[in-house]
């Protein structure tokens, strides 16, 4: 099973990590094998051409010693003691070069080397050419031998020519040097542009998940179509589930609808009836209130259910509250109301906009009621809330009034039309998005109705 944790930039970068070093490793070795047999190559050309100076000016005396025609001890040969060096042994004599400063060279024998095999269809052998050999010389220097066996007037003779191992070590240092900060350069440049190209590659996920979480904030209803043809399927189907889901949304609202209207009318307007002063009807009345009560948690709980899917609804407050009050400005058109709104253009809550129209309807419709001439509507943000107050310059209400008037079916004046359930409406809808309603005393005189409820820029 996968680890959670596991992170896919994290992925990418690990294994483009290991394929840049493991490259850069692979490169190095290969060229520095080139680059050996190259330096190699350039110094076995440089005693083969020596010894085939050596070997053009090679003569023999009447006596049957060899001797050269002329001086063989050119740069570099004329160093002393510093492996570069040349000797002509014959059968009778032996001749150096100065920089051997009278010692003998003793190079490896390669008469009983065994040559490699050959298939039948290899070109022969060169003759005539020097052979490898690598040993060590005089002051314990390795050395890199090259070795020519001729004949001279009938005379053998051999002809070795030999170089110190650093002349082909120290180029192979000096350019593995460079190099090595040529790939080291190489490898940081590559391991930038890796970075740079899994943010790219992965920018299309960072922005599906914040359209996501802007489908959940309430902030767009669907994940945007233009996405890139790898993420599109995946898009596709986020719009798919989020279409179903609100389609299962209505339906439950829908139910939850028609299930609260067929209930809660009967029994309001048995509990005015149950009112009366007749035998029997107290304890009707307080098993009305009681059948009340479980319906309106029961309905509570599967409208909570229905609203805590996936899909947040987002519902600007300033169009609801200038649609009611032009309803109920026409409603109230004897009183001379002056309406004061202090709803910011931006502000929007994370609730349905059914459930936002009965909450402020319910308020407002209290508060043009029982105003004198002036109603005011107004906000504040706390943290992730949003309170929403309606006051009114009406007559207000005690303390007292104020617990009573959130019991449901309680009506504080029986001459109102009503059946004393709109308080208590708000304050279950409010609840149901994990807000509340409270009542106060108004600046203006009259009374102060605050709903609480969640912004709709939560994530």
């Amino acid at each position: 099973m996968m680890n959670r944790s596991t992170s896919l930039s994290r992925r990418l970068m690990i294994g483009a990590g290991v394929f840049i070093t493991a490259a850069l490793v692979i490169a190095a070795v290969l060229i520095s094998f080139v680059l050996h047999h190259f330096v190699q190559g350039q110094i076995d050309q440089r005693l083969d051409a020596h010894i085939l100076f050596l070997s053009s000016m090679l003569d023999v005396d009447d006596s049957g010693n060899l001797r050269l025609a002329g001086s063989a001890d050119g740069p570099p040969f004329d160093r002393r003691r510093h492996g570069w060096y040349w000797e002509i042994s014959g059968p009778n004599n032996v001749l150096r070069s100065r920089s051997l400063d009278g010692t003998d060279l003793t190079p490896p024998d390669i008469h009983n080397r065994h040559p490699p095999p050959r298939r039948a269809d290899d070109d022969p052998p060169p003759r005539n050419r020097p052979a490898p050999a690598d040993g060590v010389g005089p002051d314990d220097r390795m050395l890199h031998f090259r070795i020519l066996n001729v004949s001279v007037s009938g005379v053998p003779a051999t002809i070795v020519a030999s170089a110190p191992r650093d002349a082909v070590r120290g180029p192979m240092w000096q350019a593995m040097r460079t190099l090595a900060l040529s790939l080291g350069v190489l490898g940081i440049a590559l391991i930038c542009a890796m970075l740079l190209q899994v943010r790219l590659g992965l920018r299309p996920l960072e922005q599906l998940r914040r359209a996501v979480a802007d489908v959940r904030s309430g902030l767009r209803e669907r994940v945007p179509d233009a996405q890139p043809s790898e993420v599109q399927p995946l898009a596709a189907e986020l719009n798919a589930l989020l279409e179903q889901n609100a389609a299962n949304l209505e339906r439950a609202r829908k139910h939850v609808s028609n299930l609260a209207h067929g209930l809660k009318t009967p029994l309001a307007t048995l509990a005015v009836a149950l009112q009366k002063p007749t035998p029997g009807a107290e304890d009707l009345h307080d098993l009305v209130v009681l059948m009340d009560r479980r319906i309106r948690h029961h309905l509570g709980r599967a409208r909570s259910a229905a609203l805590g899917g996936p899909v947040r609804t987002r519902t600007a407050i300033a169009p609801r509250v200038a649609d009611l009050v032009l309803v109920l400005g026409k409603v109230n058109a004897d009183k001379a109301i002056t309406f004061v709104n202090r709803i910011p253009p931006g502000l929007a809550v994370a609730c349905e906009q059914q459930d936002v129209d009965e909450m402020l309807g319910n308020v407002l419709e209290n508060a043009y009621s029982w105003c004198r001439s002036k109603v005011a509507v107004g906000s504040t943000q706390e943290g992730r809330s949003i309170i929403l107050f309606v006051e009114d310059d009406g007559p207000g209400l005690s303390p007292e009034q104020m617990s009573q008037a959130l019991q449901a079916g309680r009506r504080l004046d029986e001459s109102a039309p009503g059946f004393g359930f709109g308080l208590s409406i708000t304050r279950e809808l409010a609840e149901l998005y994990a807000g509340s309603l409270t009542l106060d005393q108004s600046s203006l005189g009259g009374l102060r109705v605050a709903i609480r409820l969640p912004s709709a820029s939560l994530d």
